[in-house]
């Protein structure tokens, strides 16, 4: 009862918080509107999960996708790394879209190269209604997957864009590395990803429900990916038969057997 309360209250409200100093204390947004857990003092307050794949992966030339923005947490953290990089942020949900517009305009963020796209990605160009979660934003979905159980009810039902991550090479700078939360509709972004996957072949971190888990596992196989579990290191690990909740897949020819 008391955390439903608190879900009510904090809708439409946002405050600062910093990064953890190996992020330079790069200032961003949040929102309890998203998840309580920003309620929460320190490094308690982000995902940890999300920063150790930052501290692994990315490094200063990093030219990342970041599907499912949220309110910028991996956008900002790995923009603070990826000095000579590029960030592309996508959030559907145009609230999170404005919260992180707001934080990219804060003046100590001036000099961080991250764009941001409004839209919903799918498989295909064109017009999807999406759904906004009763409770966490962070729950929200396309309303073709249907609701996740996390989401407590649908508060709201707008009208977005949808593009498919292969149009997006025609406009933006092609990316070493993909994250995708997109809360169930991962083999739909994937089934507009076959050029991306084929020709580019970026490192993806992508979370996957148990719903579509052997889906996305035989796409991303299809395409000569190796999987593995997200939250351990690569190099204390083999690879996996299928998804686990957070999967890093990587092109298997850059994998070292």
């Amino acid at each position: 009862m008391l955390k439903e309360i608190l879900e009510r209250l904090s809708r439409n409200y946002s405050f600062k918080r910093r990064l953890p100093s190996r992020f330079n204390y790069t200032p961003l947004y949040v929102s309890p509107d998203s998840q309580l857990k920003y309620l929460k003092l320190g490094e308690n307050a982000f995902d940890a999960d999300l920063l150790k794949i930052v501290d692994w992966y990315i490094d200063e030339d990093s030219i990342v996708w970041d599907i499912g923005a949220d309110v910028g947490v991996f956008t900002f953290a790995s923009a603070s790394v990826a000095k000579k990089g590029y960030i592309l942020a996508i959030e559907a949900d145009i609230w999170l879209a404005g919260l992180l517009r707001k934080s990219l305009l804060l003046k100590e963020n001036c000099e961080l190269n991250i764009e941001i796209l409004p839209c919903a990605i799918a498989n295909q160009d064109g017009i999807a209604k999406f759904l906004i979660a009763q409770r966490g934003r962070a729950s929200n979905s396309l309303e073709i997957t249907g609701s996740r159980s996390q989401a407590g009810g649908i508060r709201e039902k707008i009208t977005v864009p949808t593009l498919k991550l292969d149009t997006l090479l025609d406009f933006f700078s092609p990316p070493n590395f993909v994250k995708i939360d997109v809360e169930g509709a991962e083999a739909i972004v994937l089934d507009g990803a076959s050029r991306l996957l084929t020709e580019i072949r970026p490192t993806i971190y992508i979370e996957v429900g148990n719903k579509a888990n052997k889906e996305v596992s035989s796409i991303l196989k299809q395409k000569d990916y190796l999987l593995f579990d997200g939250s351990k290191p690569i190099k204390e690990q083999k690879n996996i038969e299928y998804c686990t909740y957070n999967t890093l897949a990587i092109p298997k020819n850059r994998v070292s057997t």
